[in-house]
């Protein structure tokens, strides 16, 4: 029954004069409690002075109900399952699809009959791609205690050189694509596609790899195409100039780009740098320590 009915008003009016009158048959002095009528009446006072706190509470929050059953807040529901986000499938291949790889356009390195076949899908504006790269050790300890390269006193192992190591005595073979990790790494890459045709991809991608090489992408050239001459000159030193600049400024890449990245789209990969040994996945900038294993 609502506080605002009559009956109910009646009610609670009458019962607050009925003990206003009990009360005032009693003379106390509360610093004292010193009581004038017997020790069984002054427990009927105290008794009828915590219903009255009492029955004030409770009348307190009937008003409050009521108040909110006229003016109710609804909270925002929470999603059903089937609308929450559903997650990123993990990256997954089958070693067919992985030797598919090594044929067509793709930057390769080694016969795809190898016992061991890596793939990474690296972005070379991609702060973890360099981390992975071992190439540029100031970042690698900024990016916390367990990325600190070995020469440096830490315990990582950077992936990419000793992929790089198992290519060169025969013992793999390596496909690199791109996948736009960080974002800033378009121009780069068309530099690696173009150095390949150079037989220059390594010493490109150490330069990228470089402390300077991940400012010169990130904060001067980044996806500028007019830029193709800042990323000529800082390639000068380990690629022929001339055919860089060419190259670049043929765009003749840029499609290519498309293309490695619905490769990445096809095994899974959401994110820079990714590896798989044969068919392992690892998603990150593991230490080789942890990718070893892998390697039959």
């Amino acid at each position: 029954m609502s506080v605002n009915h009559p009956l109910a008003k009646n009610i609670l009016i009458s019962y607050y004069l009925w003990m206003a009158k009990q009360l005032s048959s009693f003379k106390f002095s509360l610093p004292k409690f010193s009581f004038q009528q017997s020790g069984i009446n002054g427990f009927l006072v105290l008794s009828l002075i915590i219903f009255a706190f009492a029955l004030g509470m409770l009348t307190n929050k009937v008003i409050y109900l009521e108040q909110q059953s006229k003016n109710p807040t609804t909270s925002p529901a929470a999603p059903a399952p089937a609308q929450a986000q559903a997650a990123a499938p993990n990256p997954s291949a089958n070693i067919e699809d992985i030797k598919k790889l090594f044929d067509g356009k793709n930057i390769v390195f080694g016969n795809k009959n190898s016992k061991n076949l890596i793939v990474e899908f690296a972005d070379p504006s991609c702060p973890y791609c360099h981390v992975a790269g071992g190439k540029n050790s100031d970042l690698n300890k900024q990016m916390g205690g367990q990325f600190t390269l070995e020469a440096d006193g830490g315990t990582y192992i950077a992936p990419v050189p000793k992929i790089k190591e198992l290519v060169d005595q025969g013992k793999a073979a390596f496909v690199w694509v791109y996948f736009p990790g960080h974002g800033n790494g378009e121009m780069g890459t068309k530099a690696l596609y173009c150095a390949y045709e150079q037989g220059k991809f390594w010493e490109v991608h150490d330069k990228l790899m470089s402390s300077s090489g991940y400012d010169v992408l990130n904060n001067q050239v980044k996806n500028d195409t007019t830029k193709a001459q800042v990323l000529t000159d800082f390639l000068a030193d380990v690629a022929d100039a001339g055919q860089m600049k060419a190259c670049l400024d043929n765009d003749k890449y840029t499609s290519k780009l498309s293309e490695d990245i619905n490769i990445a789209k096809k095994f899974s990969v959401n994110g820079t740098p990714g590896f798989f040994i044969n068919t392992t996945p690892f998603t990150g900038a593991y230490s080789w320590k942890d990718m070893a294993s892998a390697i039959k």
